[in-house]
Order: structure tokens, then C-alpha cells, then sequence
């Protein structure tokens, strides 16, 4: 991916370094790292843990960068979140007539607070919607090649982080709220597939961006896409049961198959249509 050089994003503050104390056994992240994948909230696993440590209040200045962590990430992850401001800057100006909010995005290890709760490392990246807040600690990327069999390429990671701004475009379009107040109204297995609509068009969302940003700065270089496919496959509801459980359940299912998240991502990143999001509460749920 070709990245180095552009303009970083000015709503990234790194937390890493800061926390102490959060004692998980590498067994348990093994563990919570599935459990986020399979739609936990983060405030729910913390409540978990309660019994295993806190997080330390935080003793670094705000945006001050850690003694001892490397630099490339932090540039990196800036990049590419002022790739998504200008993506989407863009297209909510351009095609819905709408001013675009920028997200946060916070880098930690270990643990860390947010308008959502505490939450431990293990949770693997998510987005906080109280305080509008994309967090992440940069290991997940190592877990998710060395445990999940995705993939470490720069574009796959830029995957990650696009799918997670995707939930913060959905926020400010309403889509999340209308899901809650769907989940709330009806069964178990109606919220756990509003749950995968969701996180669905968020693979969406993402690919839609990579497309108007290979527009932009063209930075997709061969073999990006296919490790983005292979990670999107990696956190799929079906391998990751299988992985965990031996066996698959659908009815448990929050994030969507491995097919029907490369098919996602993909078809976003092929036409780049915004008037598509309706459709993944439209369409028939054995049709997605």
C-alpha cells in the first residue's frame, strides 16, 4: 500500500504505554479476541473482568507519543484516517448534501477508557458511538495473522480501520440508532441479524471508501485486495465458531459469514454506491 508521504490526520492521540495493570492471561485474549469478533459489546467484557484488574488512571499528557513505540504505526494509522476524512469529507458533501464529523481515533495497549467503558486489548479494535471514537491497540494485527489466519499487509489493516469508521458513518446517518431500537423490539435471533446487516454494510462502507480513495491517492498496489479478502474472510462468524467451538451455529451468528463479508467488501470497493445502504435492511437475510 502506498501511503508515505501524505497528510496525516490531526484526530489521532496515542495512548499507548499509558495504562497499567489489566493482567489477562494470553489464554483469556484468545478468548475475548473471538468474543469481540463475534459481537460482544466491549462495556460487557469489561464488566467480565472486573475480577482480573483495572485500568490505571492515565498519567501521560493527551497526544504525547510514548517513550520506546514505533513511529511507523502512528504515522501509518494517521494516514490512514486522514484518508477517510477526505474520502468521506467528500462524498457526504457531495452525494447527500451533508457536513461529515470526523471521528477520533485513540491508539493504546493493555487496556483503555472510553465514553463506552473500560476495555481491555482483547476486544480487538471497535468504535465507541458515545464519544465517536475509533480505539485500537496495534497488536490485534499480530493475532489476527498469528491466531486467525488473516492477513499483516498494510492494506489490511487500512481495511480494519475503514470498516470501524464505517460504523461512525453509519452512526451519523442514523443507521446504528435504527438498529438498536430494532434490536430491542424483537428476539434474540431478529437482534443478532440486524447485529450482522450491520457490521455487514460497515464491510461495505469500507470498500466503498477504498474505492473513491484509490481514486484519490491511488494507493492500492497489487496483492492489497486479496489480503484484504483474506482478512475479512479470517473474521468471519462461521470460522471463528468452528474455530472456538468445533462447530457452526448461524442463529449466533452478529458479524456475517466469511463469504458474506469479502462479497461486501468487495461490491463496495467495485461500484462505490452510496444509494445502496438501504438495501441491507431491505433484502431478505438469506439473501446478503
Amino acid at each position: 500500500m502506498r501511503w508515505e508521504g501524505q497528510e496525516e490526520s490531526g484526530n489521532v492521540e496515542d495512548r499507548r504505554g499509558m495504562s497499567r495493570g489489566m493482567a489477562i492471561g494470553g489464554g483469556s485474549i484468545v478468548v475475548l479476541l473471538l468474543a469481540w469478533a463475534l459481537g460482544l459489546d466491549p462495556r460487557l467484557i469489561n464488566a467480565l473482568l472486573q475480577g482480573a484488574g483495572q485500568v490505571a488512571p492515565q498519567q501521560q499528557q493527551q497526544g504525547e507519543a510514548p517513550a520506546g513505540k514505533d513511529d511507523r504505526t502512528r504515522h501509518f494509522t494517521a494516514t490512514i484516517m486522514r484518508f477517510t476524512e477526505k474520502v468521506w469529507g467528500e462524498r457526504f458533501q457531495e452525494e447527500l448534501g451533508k457536513r461529515y464529523v470526523e471521528p477520533k481515533m485513540v491508539l493504546f495497549s493493555e487496556g483503555v477508557q472510553t465514553g463506552c467503558g473500560n476495555a481491555p486489548s482483547a476486544v480487538g479494535p471497535f468504535y465507541c458511538p458515545a464519544d465517536q471514537t475509533v480505539y485500537l491497540d496495534p497488536t490485534f494485527f499480530d493475532e489476527l495473522e498469528k491466531k486467525l489466519g488473516g492477513s499483516k499487509a498494510e492494506f489490511s489493516q487500512a481495511y480494519v480501520i475503514a470498516h470501524e469508521v464505517g460504523h461512525h458513518v453509519q452512526n451519523q446517518l442514523g443507521f446504528t440508532r435504527e438498529v438498536e431500537k430494532r434490536r430491542r423490539g424483537g428476539s434474540e435471533k431478529e437482534a443478532n441479524q440486524y447485529s450482522v446487516r450491520l457490521e455487514l454494510q460497515a464491510d461495505y462502507l469500507a470498500g466503498v471508501w477504498a474505492h473513491y480513495g484509490q481514486r484519490q491517492f491511488q494507493f492500492i498496489e497489487a496483492g492489497d485486495v486479496e489480503a484484504a479478502m483474506k482478512s475479512a474472510n479470517a473474521i468471519g462468524d462461521d470460522r471463528l465458531q468452528k474455530r472456538s467451538t468445533g462447530f457452526v451455529s448461524p442463529e449466533g451468528f452478529t458479524h456475517g459469514t466469511s463469504a458474506q463479508r469479502t462479497k461486501w467488501f468487495k461490491r463496495g470497493l467495485e461500484t462505490g454506491k452510496l444509494q445502496d445502504l438501504n438495501l441491507f435492511f431491505q433484502v431478505p437475510y438469506d439473501q446478503l
